[in-house]
């Protein structure tokens, strides 16, 4: 019998009642079927200035509080997440002619969900987070390549642990935004928004 991702069908969606089921829906359809990264997202977070940057991040959970990825705190990015304590996030499935954009305020996850999925990592990742300070000049290729072998040297024995500044971010979102590609770029657009992550949804369809 088929789940229900295999059973959506693209004009199903503007019939959801809440998005985090539709949500869930489309993200194991595409990993079922896209070709590449299901789980990248473009990231987007604004400086001090207001200046907007944006980068590709992968989902690493998604539960109904949101989805969370995981970076270096004291990077640009770091810096401008804990900064504003607020991001937006787009999925784009090209294959599957759909996107969701997800906006919401921030917060870390725990420690024990950071220190879970980092022992999950490879260990090469694992100290490529201790070498690597992340969006700082870098004078040289081999000083990033010293820099591995002395933390590969550090902890050739044992467990790996998690440095201090690598953390899990959760988005809480407040918008979803659902679009399916249509003929004539008549697309299809279903918005869901609350005033705060604890609120009630309101659904409305967009224009494309």
């Amino acid at each position: 019998m088929d789940s229900p991702a295999q059973q959506l069908t693209a004009g199903d969606f503007t019939e959801a009642s809440e998005p985090f089921a539709l949500f869930e829906q489309w993200l194991d359809e595409a990993r079922a079927k896209e070709i590449n990264d299901p789980e990248a997202m473009a990231l987007a977070t604004v400086d001090p200035a207001g200046l907007p940057n944006v980068r590709m991040v992968l989902l690493k959970a998604f539960d109904a509080r949101g989805v969370v990825f995981y970076t270096n705190a004291e990077s640009a990015k770091g810096g401008e997440l804990l900064s504003a304590g607020k991001a937006a996030a787009l999925f784009h499935w090209k294959s599957l002619r759909r996107q969701v954009r997800i906006r919401g305020l921030v917060e870390t996850v725990t420690d024990a969900e950071s220190d879970a999925y980092f022992v999950s990592r490879p260990r090469d990742s694992r100290i490529g987070a201790w070498a690597s300070q992340q969006s700082r000049p870098l004078e040289s290729r081999f000083a990033l390549e010293a820099a591995v072998a002395r933390y590969a040297a550090r902890y050739a024995i044992g467990d790996v642990p998690r440095p201090p500044y690598w953390k899990g971010f959760r988005i809480r979102p407040i918008q979803f935004e659902f679009w399916s590609d249509k003929p004539f770029r008549l697309h299809e657009r279903i918005d869901f928004r609350r005033s705060a992550p604890e609120g009630d949804w309101r659904k409305q369809r967009l224009y494309p």
